[in-house]
């Protein structure tokens, strides 16, 4: 009896390795669901729906790809729910930002952190840059200093929430200039934050390149600085970067996005996805929409996330402790 039941227990054990090895070889055999932790429309959202807009090609992963909205908290609702409740069967996949849920993560109050997730590939670099209405009395950031040391705690600024990108950007402004502003999280991501600015809600915001850049087009803003090392030649090459505006700002705001998934998902999907995603970003219909919108490039390997991730972990630590 003894053996018997060993040989059932070996049998079946042998089965469930078969049956999830043939799942992974076959994977994806149905729609795959992408969840993004901001509000439609926002550039996280508007990135994500263009750069998995071929994921059906069948030289790609042969099936679509599908958005989930879960904004809230400056992303924290999604990326708490894609941690501990989001299934790892490969079907459900996250929209990163970094700096956002590694810092999140570093201040606390939060169910995820870097080990919560499998980076799958990168798709884009977007800076944080410094906006103002159309009509707005600032024309520089030289304006905006002066005004900020004149009237402390009377600039009100926009971002899309706490210890995003936005927020370390405008932390690092006020360290820099030595002056205080009064930075205001919005509800609805950086969409809702621009909409501030354009309405006249407050006096300034930080907001990503890539929607600043499409508010500028349409007429709405004025963008005064980019915190980054370099301008943007492609999309800003009028801006200049904080520091040549006197501000020791550097790009530790800088927006990365791209996918992952949640920790425990199969590895041999997680192969599959690392191998077909890159290919995905670099379609050249794409390249093209993400240019029209004003949205920079940057595709990374899930080697190089990984060393990413890594990288701004420790330079987060760092910054946080003096911020």
């Amino acid at each position: 009896m003894k053996r018997l039941l060993t040989g059932l227990t070996m049998a079946l054990t042998s089965l469930t390795v078969a049956g999830a090895a043939s799942a992974a070889d076959s994977y994806p055999e149905r729609p795959i669901g992408v969840a993004v932790s901001y509000g439609a429309g926002g550039a996280t959202d508007f990135q994500a729906r263009i750069v998995t807009m071929v994921a059906g090609n069948e030289d790609l992963l042969g099936q679509p790809i599908y958005i989930i909205n879960k904004p809230g908290a400056g992303g924290r609702v999604g990326w708490n729910w894609l941690a501990t409740q989001a299934d790892n069967d490969g079907y459900t996949m996250g929209a990163y930002n970094v700096p956002h849920f590694i810092a999140q993560s570093i201040k606390g109050g939060v169910k995820y952190s870097t080990d919560s997730f499998e980076p799958i590939a990168n798709w884009g670099s977007d800076p944080a840059v410094f906006v103002v209405g159309k009509d707005s009395e600032f024309n520089s950031m030289e304006d905006v200093v002066a005004f900020a040391k004149e009237n402390p705690g009377k600039l009100t600024l926009s971002g899309a929430g706490l210890f995003v990108g936005h927020h370390i950007a405008a932390l690092q402004i006020e360290k820099a200039c030595d002056c205080k502003m009064a930075y205001i999280p919005t509800k609805g991501g950086g969409a809702a934050a621009m909409k501030a600015v354009i309405a006249g809600d407050v006096k300034a915001g930080i907001n990503n390149l890539s929607d600043a850049f499409r508010a500028r087009e349409a007429g709405n803003v004025k963008i005064l600085g980019v915190a980054d090392l370099e301008r943007n030649e492609e999309f800003l090459s009028d801006v200049p970067t904080m520091m040549e505006a006197g501000l020791d700002v550097d790009n530790s705001s800088v927006n990365f996005r791209g996918l992952m998934v949640p920790k425990g998902t199969d590895p041999a999907i997680i192969e599959t996805l690392a191998a077909k995603v890159p290919a995905m970003f670099e379609n050249a219909r794409v390249a093209k929409r993400m240019k029209a919108g004003g949205s920079p490039m940057k595709i990374m390997t899930r080697d190089e996330v990984l060393k990413m991730w890594a990288e701004r972990q420790e330079t987060l630590e760092e910054l946080l402790k003096g911020l």
